[in-house]
């Protein structure tokens, strides 16, 4: 009898000690998982496929003579623009859920309406990448893609204002499309909105953000990228740093995502001089992140400062620092990943 009571009891054990043995390895699976799944959820991967090389190419073509200084509407505008739409379609990233093309229409009444500079009808360029699992929640990433066009047949290239932001765009968005491909899009969608018109008043992110092809109470932020090619008189002896504009204007979350990814992945010298509420240059005004933001949604300005090229024939390709480029870029798409994939979306907490 008490052989037998025994032998039920070391059975017993035995499942006790197999279903503890079972148990832990469910959880020691699952805790892998979740270690794994956070290690392929990292940028360094893509981050990293933001290079020095490609941006110098698409610069190149972007900046080119025979773009003719992309002025607003111009057929050397347009024909950059066709270069980017060609660069999406290469990634097969689409245009807008929405959008009947890559393009916005902008019509010369809107561009005359406050002021007649004769500016004819041109257009915004927009790509998407949609979202996983908050796809109505929309991250604007903007540069502008026009320039001052020619004077007295000199040709204004535009290489760092805002040639740069503009390929940077490009990189980003291949970027995020891999990540796609490979399982690990982003939870929300990405606008990639190249504006136009920037030079004659902020009119093509005007005209965006009083048209939007989406709520602009579903637009979480924007991320402006307007001339980060080139260094300023302010940093003679480095290049390695970036004016952060704005960021903290409406969102103190985005401030302090803008500087937690940097610190984590770019290492840059943030500069903070030209946030000053009582800035004289007034550059938070002077880029097209401003009519996000004077509609509440919170914004930051990446930008290396004004040089002595600045609105002149010799902002060409090859005076642009690539180095410094490819990471100001990469300071951008983490910005864009962090706020792409965080479980809530940033607030306004700021007036």
């Amino acid at each position: 009898m008490y052989i037998g009571i025994l032998i039920i009891i070391i059975c017993k054990m035995k499942k006790l000690i197999y279903l503890l043995a079972f148990g832990w390895a469910v959880i020691s699976c699952q805790g892998t998982k979740e270690v794994t799944s956070k290690i392929l959820l990292s940028p360094i991967k893509y981050n990293n496929t933001i290079t020095a090389e490609e941006l110098k190419t698409h610069l190149y073509i972007v900046a080119a003579d025979s773009m003719q200084g992309r002025q607003t509407g111009s057929i050397g505008q347009k024909k950059a623009g066709k270069y980017l739409i060609s660069q999406y379609q290469k990634e097969r990233i689409p245009f807008p859920k929405g959008a009947q093309n890559y393009y916005q229409h902008v019509p010369a009444a809107f561009l005359n309406a406050n002021r007649n500079g004769n500016l004819p009808d041109t257009e915004n360029i927009w790509a998407y990448i949609e979202g996983s699992e908050k796809p109505d929640e929309i991250i604007v990433i903007s540069a502008h893609y026009d320039h001052v066009g020619t004077k007295d047949d000199a040709i204004f290239n535009g290489a760092d204002d805002d040639g740069s932001g503009t390929v940077a765009l490009l990189e980003i968005a291949q970027a995020f499309q891999l990540a796609k491909k490979e399982g690990h899009g982003p939870k929300r969608s990405i606008l990639f909105l190249h504006v136009t018109a920037e030079e004659h008043g902020l009119h093509g992110s005007r005209y965006y953000t009083e048209n939007p092809l989406f709520p602009l109470q579903n637009t979480v932020a924007n991320i402006n990228i307007d001339m980060i090619g080139r260094r300023d008189d302010a940093h003679p002896d480095s290049n390695n740093y970036v004016y952060l504009i704005g960021a903290d204007r409406l969102s103190s979350e985005l401030d302090q995502i803008s500087k937690t990814v940097n610190e984590k992945y770019v290492q840059l010298n943030l500069d903070f001089r030209y946030n000053a509420l009582n800035d004289p240059n007034n550059f938070y005004r002077r880029s097209d992140h401003y009519n996000f933001a004077k509609n509440n949604i919170p914004s930051v300005f990446i930008f290396n400062g004004v040089h002595a090229d600045y609105h002149r024939k010799t902002d060409t390709p090859d005076k642009i620092e690539y180095d410094a480029l490819t990471k100001r870029a990469q300071l951008a798409f983490n910005i864009a990943w962090e706020l792409a994939n965080r479980e809530n979306r940033i607030v306004v907490d700021q007036k």
